[in-house]
């Protein structure tokens, strides 16, 4: 009998140090195992090498260019012309004989005057001149035999100064001067997004808001709230017109592919329930189709469907329903596989149909799921619509890409990316109040 208990003792201690040693491996070897994946990632992804390749003067540049706008001085190195635009646009260029106080045109010589007494000059024979306060001149001339040449040696010119024979680029933070063969060009950056509400060609530029609505009529064919409504809706740069419907066809998109897809995954989903389809080859195949089409990403299918049927708003909606229809398919089934029983045989027991069953006794209760699911998935695709619609040429998605291709148009990305998050914040408040209402009533 003692020897009984000695050996149960012996057991339980036994079992206790080989607890006490799992829990001492898990404690110790998943941090570890998490650790030499870490350092995997280090020398796998090049992190060291990341501060190598950072280009922190670019990333200032970029920021620069979305909350400012740039006024462009350029002289065409074949014929002589000089041209003030903003942003370098010829829908944002100065009518001829009319310069920013900053430029003077004095026959075959520009003067530019930069802040904090910077300046540049364009002279006669292609010359070109930036006047820094504290380093001083640095003179460009242009040939076509020897290209772009500056009066000091390459060697001794700072780290803002980039030059090769064919190019020289001044950046400063008061401005920048480009020399090439063909052109030279100062950008002088301004706070802002110039032109958003009216052109320069517009009566209404340069009039504040109190001006337009209580001043004196600057058009007289127009009243000023007409006039200036009708000039900001179709401003030629920022296109605002464009820009509402493109938000409307990427809203459109988001809604046809979600509501779509809920449509086609909801009778399937019946197939694919162990409690309302009882052969399993029927449910396997029908779970199987479902995890076909929602393991393949909406943005693979919005490359497939765009070579069979062309870009446009209708293929991304299509990749957007065909992709949610798998997700909506294992959601639904999941959700029609824990209604409870006892609410069908009771509509069962009036003498309902099988049809009349799965409406008023299997629909009410996975409702309110499946709204949820559908709000959510419609509020997840209305930002997905937009990396789609920049794949198959519609919506807000399209005019980011054409933005951002020119690399000079960071202001218009930063106003598209505004509007994407403020519909998105916008859907995300309507589903909610929907929601409720369905959900929990008026209430």
């Amino acid at each position: 009998m003692a020897e009984t208990a000695l050996f149960s003792r012996e057991d339980m201690k036994a079992d206790a140090s080989r607890l006490f040693f799992r829990k001492r491996l898990l404690a110790f070897g998943v941090p570890g195992l998490i650790l030499v994946y870490l350092t995997y990632v280090f020398f796998a992804f090049d992190v060291p090498g990341l501060a190598d390749r950072m280009r922190l003067d670019n990333a200032a540049t970029l920021v620069s260019d979305a909350v400012s706008y740039k006024t462009h001085v350029t002289r065409d190195n074949r014929s002589g012309e000089v041209t003030v635009a903003k942003e370098g646009e010829r829908k944002g260029a100065y009518p001829e004989g009319e310069t920013p106080e900053w430029v003077t045109i004095d026959g075959d010589r520009t003067f530019i005057t930069l802040p904090d007494g910077h300046a540049a000059e364009f002279g006669p024979d292609n010359t070109a001149v930036y006047i820094h306060p504290e380093f001083g001149r640095i003179e460009a001339s242009v040939s076509r035999a020897g290209g772009v040449q500056v009066s000091i040696a390459e060697t001794d010119l700072p780290d803002w100064v980039s030059y090769s024979s064919s190019r020289l680029d001044i950046r400063t933070e008061a401005g920048r001067l480009t020399v090439t063969r063909n052109r030279t060009e100062v950008f002088r950056y301004f706070w802002g997004w110039e032109l958003f509400w009216f052109t320069l060609d517009s009566p209404y530029h340069d009039h504040g808001p109190l001006e337009i609505a209580f001043g004196p009529q600057l058009d007289p064919e127009r009243t000023n709230l007409e006039g200036a409504w009708e000039d900001f809706w179709n401003n030629s740069m920022w296109r605002h017109k464009d820009v509402v419907w493109a938000l409307g066809e990427t809203i459109l998109m988001a809604f046809l592919g979600t509501m779509g897809a809920a449509l086609i995954a909801l009778p399937l989903a019946f197939l694919a329930a162990k409690n309302f389809a009882p052969l399993m080859i029927v449910r396997q195949a029908v779970r199987r189709v479902f995890d076909f089409v929602r393991g393949v990403d909406a943005l693979i299918f919005t490359i497939l469907l765009s070579r069979a049927f062309g870009p446009g708003p209708l293929t991304g909606a299509l990749a957007i329903l065909i992709t949610d229809s798998g997700s909506f398919g294992k959601l639904f089934s999941e959700a029609l596989e824990n209604v409870d029983k006892k609410q069908i045989e009771g509509v069962a027991s009036t003498g309902a149909k099988p049809l009349q069953r799965y409406r008023f006794g299997v629909v009410p209760q996975i409702a309110p799921i499946l709204l949820s699911q559908v709000l959510y998935f419609l509020e997840s695709n209305t930002r997905s619509a937009t990396i789609i619609g920049a794949i198959t040429g519609g919506g807000i998605g399209l005019l980011i890409t054409q933005a951002i291709n020119t690399q000079k148009d960071w202001e218009e990305v930063s106003y598209y990316i505004v509007l994407v998050i403020l519909m998105v914040i916008a859907m995300d408040w309507i589903s909610g109040k929907i929601r409720a209402r369905l959900i929990h009533g008026a209430s």
